[in-house]
C-alpha cells in the first residue's frame, strides 16, 4: 500500500480529495505537522493489529528457548526505552 506524507495543512486544504484517493486508490497518508508524523488517513477495513490480538499470538508460539531468551530481552529493553504519552487531559 502506498503511503504519502503530506501536511496537516494541506490535507485540511484538500481534505475531500484526500479521501477520495484514499477510498478509491487505497492510498495511506501520512500525516505531518512540523514534520513529525502525528497521524494516518488509511483506507476503511484494513487490518489493525490489536494488543489482544498480539497476545494471543505470542501465547501460541513456540519458539526455541535461545530465541525465547533473546525476545524476552529485547522486548525488555524495548520497555524500558519507551515513554508513556502525556496525557492533554491532566
Amino acid at each position: 500500500m502506498k503511503e504519502t506524507p503530506i501536511s496537516v495543512t494541506d490535507a485540511a486544504r484538500n481534505f475531500a480529495d484526500c479521501v477520495n484517493r484514499v477510498h478509491y486508490q487505497n492510498v495511506t497518508f501520512v500525516l505531518l505537522k512540523n514534520g513529525t508524523p502525528v497521524a494516518r488517513l488509511v483506507p476503511d477495513g484494513q487490518k489493525v493489529c490489536y494488543g489482544r490480538d498480539l497476545a494471543e499470538v505470542l501465547r501460541k508460539a513456540e519458539l526455541p528457548a535461545g530465541e525465547a531468551v533473546a525476545w524476552n530481552r529485547d522486548l525488555k529493553a524495548a520497555r524500558k526505552r519507551l515513554k508513556a504519552p502525556a496525557d492533554q487531559w491532566r
